[in-house]
């Protein structure tokens, strides 16, 4: 998982009524997308629960690839 403190570019949310529900979108969204996580699901950012990743343009960028 990336720092997303230090990411910056295209990044894409995922909100969900579970954890379960937020980190099955999140894997879905990795594995269609290539993105990579920079926020597990967490409930502390607003209502419900909430994930980020990151294109990966951005994450390749990050790992000096």
């Amino acid at each position: 998982m990336l720092d997303h403190t230090a990411v910056m570019g295209v990044s894409y949310m995922v909100r969900g009524r579970s954890q379960a529900e937020c980190a099955e979108a999140l894997a879905r969204l990795c594995r269609l997308l290539g993105a990579v996580p920079t926020l597990r699901p967490t409930d502390r950012i607003g209502p419900g629960w909430v994930a980020r990743a990151v294109g990966p343009v951005v994450a390749r960028e990050k790992a000096g690839r």
